[in-house]
């Protein structure tokens, strides 16, 4: 694939050569030849053969690694679908029943919901999903086969992992850890676990069984934690008590743990040099929220930080468009982030941050002016995006865009193609 006139982060103008979906060289524009005598085309013996390049216009657009939501729940959306009355109650447990007396009477059927969520979000640019499926007694695997389902319709058109999830909770309904088992039987990526102190009210046994499962089946674990100030800190001890012990550096995500900044500064130091130390990752969904640990503190650590949309106009909120360009310019507002290189940490972080969550091939942020993901090797997951610089394009939201995932053109106009 040759890319023309694309400004990789703002930069100036080159062409990129794709080939055997990597990066294989940046030719700077009008520095004399066409960028198709570059190393992707010095094996060709004679021009015609070089037309079979796949040509990409870009247009002097922006060229930024594709979006990564690494927290998004697939299996409750309602993208598509008629605005409906918010019905659900304050507090996880009462917003979950809102959810189990709702799910099924949906206008479509969940594997179409889902299937047309995750291809919504592939045309906006987002190419790596990281999905939760709820799997409770109430729904059992249902869910989980309906995410599953979507996955492989778009396996040639993004990575996606999948978390499942006991929204319910681990202990408060017999049956839940046996049909937990039998999701990781049927392929689930992730383990998950939800509120092990405020929500099942033993946190030990809750992450033993969480921790004990992801053990038996090398998967890595993915927990939400909603609970507040101190509570929070202490079930996060716990997660990291039982990520050293175990070995299990670099597979533990914390997500949305918006508390965890409510104690002191002390305790908030403390808790992102042990982030750093046990590499366990963040996932965050840019609430609205005071108590959060400081995000510029967190990636000048070394941690691992990703972005998610969260719900998708759901039962539980009425928020989500499936577009992670949105969701950065949210996570960029809620941080009161003005500078452009504190933008486009936000940009980065909803790109590569996430992408480092789900493959550790993937490079991670090395701090505030760090801008990986388009060099030479770097895995051809990109998206062009219209724009006079990545600030501008975090605040305008344009829609011109092209999608390109593992090399090859998978969305443009808003439009997936090739399904």
């Amino acid at each position: 694939m040759l890319i023309q006139d694309v400004r990789p982060w703002g930069g100036p103008a080159v062409d990129v050569i794709v080939s055997d979906g990597r990066i294989s060289e940046l030719r700077p524009r009008g520095a004399g030849g066409s960028a198709d005598t570059g190393a992707a085309a010095s094996a060709r013996p004679d021009a015609a053969q070089a037309l079979e390049h796949e040509i990409v216009d870009g247009r002097g657009r922006l060229l930024l690694p594709a979006f990564s939501d690494v927290h998004v729940h697939l299996d409750s959306s309602r993208i598509g679908l008629p605005f409906r009355e918010h019905t659900g109650a304050p507090g996880v447990w009462a917003m979950m029943l809102n959810d189990r007396n709702n799910w099924r009477d949906a206008e479509v059927g969940l594997p179409e919901r889902v299937a047309g969520t995750l291809e919504r979000m592939i045309a906006r640019g987002t190419t790596r999903v990281r999905s939760y499926a709820q799997v409770d007694v109430d729904c059992r695997l249902e869910k989980l086969d309906a995410v599953l389902a979507a996955k492989q319709t778009f396996a040639q058109h993004a990575d996606v992992q999948i978390m499942i999830f006991p929204q319910a909770g681990i202990l408060r309904e017999a049956g839940t850890v046996e049909v937990l088992e039998e999701a990781l039987k049927q392929g689930a990526d992730v383990m998950g676990g939800i509120d092990p102190s405020q929500l099942d009210r033993d946190p030990a046994r809750h992450l033993d069984i969480v921790f004990g499962l992801a053990e038996k089946y090398q998967v890595e674990v993915d927990i939400h934690l909603h609970e507040p100030g101190e509570l929070g800190v202490f079930s996060t001890e716990l997660i990291l008590e039982r990520t050293r012990a175990l070995g299990m550096q670099g597979k533990v995500t914390l997500s949305h743990a918006y508390e965890l900044g409510a104690v002191s500064d002390a305790v908030s130091r403390r808790l992102i040099d042990d982030f750093a130390e046990l590499d366990i990752a963040m996932a965050t969904v840019a609430p609205a929220a005071r108590n959060q640990l400081s995000l510029l503190q967190l990636v000048e650590a070394g941690v691992r930080v990703g972005l998610g949309e969260d719900g998708q106009r759901d039962y539980w909120s009425p928020y989500g468009n499936c577009d992670m360009l949105d969701r950065t310019w949210q996570l960029a507002f809620t941080n009161g982030f003005r500078r452009d290189d504190h933008v486009e940490l936000a940009l980065a972080v909803a790109t590569m941050g996430g992408a480092s969550i789900m493959s550790h091939e993937s490079p991670r942020l090395s701090g505030l002016g760090d801008r990986p993901g388009i060099a030479v090797g770097d895995r051809a997951d990109l998206v062009l995006v219209d724009g006079e610089t990545p600030t501008s394009a975090v605040m305008d939201r344009g829609l011109d865009r092209t999608v390109i995932h593992d090399g090859r053109v998978v969305a443009d106009g808003l439009h997936v193609l090739g399904h």
